[in-house]
């Protein structure tokens, strides 16, 4: 699959949102979203009108990421307001085949994520769900951590299913992902690559943009 870079919005000076979202937008594939509510995961992010408000500057695709202990509940709303793609915690919902059906019936693609505790085993019967599996390089929650390599077993693995079943699926990563870090989770089979802190808190976002596009290709 094609290298896709999803910068994560969650580092912007949403002082300057705008501005930084139109200054990335033509080097990057889609957005991603992290939605916190402050009890799956400690810290809260924001909502509905910040979704609804950059869906107005940008017509790339929102993928968002449901830290959430009821992600079913907000699935109409993040439709309105103009995601694209939701993606929900295995460990929150173990049997997620109601909560891809209740996504898809509000026009929305559909993905599991995975923590870096759990196995790649609880997602794998629900594959064909999928649009997209993430899988978290980092404890979910707080931007700036460092990658763990160990998760890209679970990249491996996924990687082979997905590939021997026929099936569509992106396998999205996310945490820690830098120009260093990249090469390796593409070569253990990650199509997107999420990055907030490496683009964001850099002097130069678009050229490092570009480094980590660079260094995803080469690790093809």
């Amino acid at each position: 699959m094609p290298v896709k870079i999803a910068p994560s919005i969650l580092d912007v000076d949403f002082a300057r949102l705008g501005d930084e979202i139109a200054r990335v937008e033509p080097h990057v594939d889609l957005f991603h979203l992290d939605i916190m509510d402050g009890h799956f995961v400690p810290n809260l992010s924001f909502g509905m009108p910040v979704i609804a408000s950059l869906r107005k500057i940008t017509t790339l695709p929102f993928h968002c990421h449901l830290m959430v202990t009821n992600p079913v509940a907000l699935l109409g709303p993040l439709a309105e307001a103009g995601a694209t793609t939701v993606s929900v915690h295995i460990e929150v919902h173990p049997d997620p085949t109601l909560a891809a059906e209740a996504a898809r019936a509000e026009g929305l693609g559909f993905g599991l994520v995975i923590n870096p505790a759990t196995p790649f085993a609880a997602a794998e019967p629900f594959m064909e769900l999928c649009d997209v599996l993430l899988v978290m390089s980092v404890v979910p929650g707080f931007g700036g951590q460092a990658f763990m390599p160990q998760v890209l077993t679970k990249v491996e693995a996924a990687r082979k299913l997905i590939d021997s079943s026929g099936l569509g699926t992106d396998i999205e990563i996310d945490g820690g992902i830098t120009p260093e870090t990249i090469g390796v989770a593409r070569r253990s089979g990650a199509s997107v690559f999420v990055a907030g802190t490496a683009i964001f808190k850099s002097s130069d976002p678009v050229g490092t943009i570009a480094r980590l596009r660079a260094a995803a290709e080469e690790g093809s």
